[in-house]
């Protein structure tokens, strides 16, 4: 009798968005201390407090842990600053707020702070995906990558991918990170997501994981992979 195989949802967006504010947080405050502390709450307030409090709530009942709530006053009787926005646009304008705080400030050493945030949540979430792989006896090889990513991938993403012996191409035209990022005139930092998170999604799901991202959307207008990973029996 063969095996059933569990159903795993995505996990949700305003947990993911949660997550990296959490960890990027994390980073600019180790880095910078009490004084980035109050460069993210400058992003936060910058981004918009109601915007921010829907995430951190819509988060919290997705069952993630974060930080956002730290950077929200109680009582605070502020107004959304977006409406109709998708939770990838706010992801988006989010991270690029607290960024531009940061980065403004710190030049070099922020952007360099901004990324070490990014690569500690894609190694989390990639260390998530190989458990997700494991629940359904499934090793992290490159095969159960895409099979068992975490983030459901919307019409909002337009992409092509071809599986190839040990590696796996991919390339993005349409990504609504990066279209946000261009829309707001926020290449700047935004790109600095784009920079860490796929190789750091990878080395979280198998440390022998090599990504090529030769191009990008806010530079090149596509964003262009190559996921590379020796062919291992599952």
């Amino acid at each position: 009798m063969s095996e059933t195989k569990l159903q795993i949802p995505p996990i949700s967006m305003y947990a993911i968005t949660a997550k990296l504010f959490t960890h990027v947080e994390k980073a600019v405050v180790s880095a910078f201390g009490e004084e980035g502390k109050k460069l993210v709450q400058q992003g936060v307030e910058n981004f918009g407090i109601k915007d921010a409090e829907d995430i951190a709530k819509q988060a919290t009942v997705d069952g993630e842990n974060h930080t956002l709530f730290d950077y929200i006053p109680k009582d605070h009787q502020k107004k959304n600053n977006y409406e109709n926005l998708t939770i990838y646009a706010l992801m988006a304008k989010l991270f690029a707020q607290v960024s531009k705080a940061v980065v403004d400030q710190y030049g070099e050493k922020g952007k360099d702070v901004i990324r070490e945030g990014v690569r500690t949540f894609g190694e989390e979430r990639g260390r998530g995906i190989a458990q997700r792989a494991r629940a359904n006896g499934r090793a992290n090889t490159i095969e159960n990558y895409l099979t068992n990513y975490d983030m459901g991938r919307s019409d909002l993403f337009t992409y092509t991918t071809e599986y190839k012996p040990g590696e796996i191409e991919q390339n993005f035209t349409l990504c609504p990170f990066g279209q946000q990022w261009a829309d707001d005139d926020m290449h700047e930092y935004g790109i600095l997501y784009c920079q860490m998170i796929d190789p750091a999604i990878a080395k979280g799901y198998n440390p022998n994981f090599e990504v090529e991202h030769d191009q990008y959307i806010l530079r090149e207008g596509n964003c262009h992979f190559r996921f590379k990973l020796e062919e291992e029996n599952d």
